[in-house]
């Protein structure tokens, strides 16, 4: 009854209409343009004048005090825009974390075009350049309701450069009408651009959008008018070869004496069926170039979640992985593809994909598709047969900006049963499920509700999940409903799913204050909730007063009260280190506090600090971490993250002092040339890893890569650590942007 009652509730109002508030116009030209950052093309001239940025932070709804002029033309196959910003000082200094494409941060100065070019209001593309001609792309999903729903992993070609002047800068940026996927024939897009200037640290957007709401909101955009309808762009065929040497060596294979050398060829191609329909091809794809996930300390029971970060998996991503519960019951995970668990060692292998077929992107304005097909290789070694991988997926908007979808996974093993090997024979799981995703025009009330039902081999009842969510979003007063319920037996093999048989319910609500002056720009006072059921009877109970206050210097300071209980099911070490570990059947309460104050991040030298201290199941906790940065503007950057946990429990159980170091150097000799190296020490995994990547990027989105990594376990004796080696490899690879 309660689920039929928010789903009719918020059919009715995502049914709302907002009035878009400015109206733009572009034509076009025939004439040549240079991309210097120098405005003497006469078309600059004669072009319309986008201006009147209005501030989005610290304040709202009032002139930004540096304003921005925008000016927008095309021609049959690209799309062009001039910004030119304004300072309050003539000779002033701009903030920039590096030389590196795809930089990020509130507090770097950049001009971000947004382009939502099938005017759904909930997907778009944004293209960014800051002072130096440093580019960005990227992709904005679930109409832009948070800072997570922007991702800067897409890659693709486009071309801008940037100059300084006394008293303003100028970006000028050419963008293929081939890299943004749209409907031949339009006549209008929806467009937004937004300005992040250090000088003031104000946030200032093209059309207005309340301080309340991220910058990247879809729900507050203008109408871009072209003098005359879009024609197709041609024919978009792009080849992606690949060639890479490795070297390797796993010092814990006692059969391997010395390092295993191979040479691999593959490749990817993405082929335009339509505009806004896009057919990607992998071909013994190798992810080498992939950072190292950056690790946590894991005090929990159940599995952590690391984002996909391979390039293949992620044009049109989030219409894939938006289903089900991102957290709890999420329908599908690209990483389950080509990653495997080796049960013997306890750590995580590469899987090896043969092949990768993937088509993904709009039919029109209202119907959005998916379908993906990947074939894994067999390994023998850790009784992983070979796996075939099939994903389908369709989405319908309705209404101002929600939609409705369906999606069907479907992980199938054709190896015959072999028990010499292991392997039981055409073992299957799939999962249907079923989504409403909810988005009012004005963009006051988001949620989802989402049906999964999953089967397999040894079907048995309890294989269905639901989740519910609404929240509503004021100026001053916000506030979430949400519900998710998993069966015994709900298995999605596919997705991910770190506990199973449970109900759990998170209502939070809370109120933001704004000062009308002084350093303080907003107080946001919280009060949450989180609970778990597993069989009727209460297994985690999580509620927490917060209270988080920005300041107009861009720092940021949050305080946290929390009372914990749980009840252990199962038998369980609370310091993940192999210790005594705590009875099942047992129940525990207790109470903690914690801060973290950010730095102002436009300092060449900035920080995170945090801390917490209480009661930890029968003991104590105290942690204690964050990180240092310190930025050589603009060719260098360090930061140093640490964490630290001491763990104080009663004999005879185990008392611990986990530790976490991950410095991270990151050089960028000139905008096509960049060193990281990345170490990470964690005392919990007993692991020392160090990955180093030096990447040059010698034609628009075509790398050579050198990467590094080594592996050591590392045992503490008598508070000295000692290392010894596991693995390491060596990489070199290039990979090769062909447009045909």
């Amino acid at each position: 009854m309660k689920n039929s009652f928010i789903l009719i509730f918020t059919f009715l109002v995502s049914g709302f209409s907002y009035a878009q508030q400015k109206q733009y116009f572009i034509e076009k030209t025939q004439q040549s343009i240079e991309l210097d950052g120098v405005m003497d093309e006469e078309v600059w001239q004669s072009a319309q004048v986008f201006t009147d940025f209005v501030q989005q932070f610290p304040v709202d709804s009032i002139p930004a005090s540096t304003q921005t002029e925008i000016r927008l033309t095309y021609d049959d196959k690209n799309i062009y825009f001039c910004a030119k910003m304004y300072n309050k000082e003539k000779d002033r200094k701009y903030v920039t974390p590096s030389l590196r494409r795809d930089f990020r941060g509130s507090t770097n100065d950049a001009i971000t075009f947004v382009i939502d070019s099938y005017q759904d209001n909930t997907n778009a593309f944004i293209f960014g350049m800051n002072p130096w001609g440093v580019l960005r792309e990227g992709t904005i999903s679930e109409g832009g309701n948070s800072s997570r729903s922007f991702s800067n992993d897409w890659d693709n070609i486009w071309h801008g450069e940037a100059q300084t002047y006394d008293g303003y800068w100028v970006a000028e940026g050419m963008i293929p009408l081939k890299t943004i996927r749209y409907k031949e024939g339009s006549k209008s897009w929806t467009v937004n651009f937004y300005r992040l200037d250090s000088e003031t640290g104000e946030r200032s957007t093209l059309t207005p959008i309340p301080r309340n709401y991220s910058t990247i909101s879809l729900a507050f955009m203008s109408e871009l008018v072209w003098d005359e309808p879009l024609k197709k762009p041609g024919p978009n065929i792009s080849l992606i070869p690949y060639t890479s040497a490795n070297l390797n060596r796993d010092f814990e294979d006692p059969t391997q004496t010395k390092s295993i050398s191979s040479l691999n060829v593959g490749g990817d191609a993405k082929i335009a069926l339509s505009s806004a329909l896009n057919l990607d091809l992998t071909f013994n794809p190798d992810f080498s170039n992939v950072e190292v996930d950056e690790q946590i300390t894991n005090l929990n029971r159940f599995e952590l979640f690391f984002p996909e970060q391979r390039q293949f998996f992620l044009e049109n991503a989030d219409l894939f992985s938006s289903f089900g519960h991102p957290l709890y019951a999420r329908t599908f995970f690209s990483r389950r593809i080509g990653i495997a668990r080796d049960t013997i060692k306890k750590v995580n292998v590469q899987n090896k994909i043969i092949y990768g077929a993937r088509i993904s992107g709009k039919i029109d304005n209202n119907w959005r598709v998916g379908l993906l097909n990947m074939q894994t290789e067999k390994n023998e070694s850790i009784f992983l047969p070979s796996n075939n991988y099939t994903v389908g997926v369709i989405q319908r908007k309705i209404f101002g900006r929600s939609n409705i979808g369906a999606m069907f996974t479907n992980k199938q093993s054709f190896d015959g049963a072999d028990e010499s090997n292991g392997f039981t024979g055409d073992n299957f799981n799939r999962v249907i499920a079923l989504e409403y995703n909810i988005a009012s025009s004005d963009n006051k009330w988001i949620g989802k509700w989402v049906y999964q039902k999953s089967w397999d081999n040894d079907k048995q009842p309890g294989e269905a999940a639901h989740s519910g969510w609404v929240g509503y979003r004021s100026k001053t007063w916000e506030w979430d409903w949400a519900h998710t319920w998993t069966g015994d037996n709900f298995n999605t093999e596919m997705g991910f799913t770190p506990r199973q048989g449970f109900f759990r319910i998170n209502p939070k609500i809370g109120h933001n204050f704004f000062p009308n002056s002084g350093k303080i720009t907003q107080h946001n006072l919280g009060l949450s909730n989180e609970t778990f059921w597993i069989e009727n009877q209460r297994s985690d109970f999580n509620l927490t007063l917060s209270d988080d206050i920005n300041f107009i210097n861009t720092s940021r300071l949050e305080l946290s009260i929390t009372q914990d209980y749980i009840y252990l099911f199962d038998d369980f070490d609370p310091t993940n280190t192999d210790g005594l570990e705590l009875l099942a059947n047992s129940e525990y309460r207790f109470n903690s506090m914690e801060i973290e104050y950010t730095s102002d991040l436009r300092k060449k030298i900035s920080f995170t600090l945090n801390g917490s201290a209480g009661k930890y199941f029968n003991g104590d906790r105290f942690n204690l971490g964050g990180n240092i940065n310190m930025r050589f503007q603009p060719y260098a950057s360090i930061r140093l993250n640490a964490d630290y946990n001491k763990i104080l429990m009663p004999s005879p159980f185990k008392s611990a002092d986990i530790w976490l170091i991950g410095p991270r150097f990151d050089l960028t000799f000139t905008k096509n040339f960049f060193l990281a190296s990345f170490l990470q020490f964690n005392s919990q995994a007993e692991n020392f890893n160090v990955n180093t990547r030096l990447q040059w990027r010698f034609k628009p989105v075509s790398d050579l890569f050198i990467v590094y990594t080594d592996n050591y376990a590392t045992e503490n004796m008598s508070g000295r650590f000692s290392f010894l080696e596991k693995n390491r490899a060596l990489v070199l690879k290039m990979t090769y942007w062909l447009n045909i």
